[in-house]
C-alpha cells in the first residue's frame, strides 16, 4: 500500500483504481494528470461523467445506449430495416459501426448464455428480440454476431431455435475472427469482411 501525503489524493486514486483495467499506478498517474489541469477542464470532465450517469438511456427497441427513447440507428431512415444484427453488448455495436460495412439495425443482448456465470436466457434481451421480429414484418434476416466461444455458440443455437418458426434467414458472421476473440478487439478490415461474407447458420442436428 502506497503512503500518500494527502488523504484527498489517496481517495481519488482508490476511486480510479476501481475502474476495470486500471491498476493503482495507472490510477495515480491519471489523478496527478488531472491535478495539473485548470478548473474549467476539471469541471467539463466531472460534468460529463455526471451528465452521462443521470441522462443516458437505453434504446427502447435495440437496447443500445442512447440520448433518447430511440437511438440514432433505429430512428434513421437510411438504415436497412430488413436486417437485425444481434450482438453481445454495446462495444460490439461500436466495433461493427466503425467498419462502415453494415447498414442494418442491431439488437444488444446484454450478454451471452453462460450457465457457469449464472446467466440464462431470461437474463438477456431475447424476448424483446422475438417481439421485434413478430412486429417488424419487413425483417428478412437476423445476423448472429456473437463471440466464437462455447457460450457464444450456445447462445447462437438458442436464438436459432427461437427464430426458426418465423421462416426468416438466420446467418452468422464468417469465422475470420479467431476462436475466442471478442468483436471489439478484431481489426476493422477483418470484422468488416466477416459481416460481408456472413453465411447461413449451420443448423446443428435438432432432437
Amino acid at each position: 500500500m502506497e503512503n500518500f501525503s494527502s488523504k484527498l489524493l489517496q481517495a481519488a486514486v482508490e476511486e480510479f483504481s476501481r475502474l476495470p483495467g486500471i491498476g493503482r499506478k495507472t490510477a495515480l498517474r491519471l489523478v496527478l494528470h488531472l491535478l495539473r489541469q485548470d478548473s474549467d477542464t476539471i469541471e467539463r470532465f466531472s460534468g460529463s461523467i455526471v451528465n452521462l450517469h443521470q441522462n443516458v438511456v437505453y434504446c427502447s427497441s435495440c437496447h443500445n445506449i442512447s440520448d433518447r427513447e430511440l437511438c440514432d440507428i433505429c430512428s434513421s431512415p437510411r438504415r436497412d430495416r430488413s436486417l437485425i444484427c444481434v450482438v453481445e453488448d454495446i462495444r460490439d455495436v461500436i466495433a461493427i459501426e466503425n467498419t462502415g460495412q453494415y447498414h442494418g439495425l442491431y439488437h444488444v443482448l446484454g450478454g451471452i448464455i453462460s450457465p457457469m456465470d449464472g446467466i440464462g436466457p431470461s437474463d438477456l434481451n431475447i424476448d424483446s428480440l422475438i417481439s421485434r421480429i413478430e412486429k417488424q414484418e419487413d425483417t428478412g434476416e437476423v445476423i448472429l454476431a456473437l463471440s466464437t466461444t462455447m457460450e457464444g455458440d450456445t447462445t447462437n443455437f438458442y436464438l436459432y431455435r427461437k427464430i426458426s418458426p418465423f421462416n426468416i434467414k438466420v446467418s452468422v458472421i464468417a469465422r475470420g475472427i479467431a476462436i475466442g476473440d471478442e468483436l471489439e478487439y478484431a481489426d476493422e478490415v477483418t470484422l468488416g469482411r466477416s459481416i460481408i461474407h456472413r453465411t447461413e447458420y449451420d443448423k446443428p442436428s435438432i432432437r
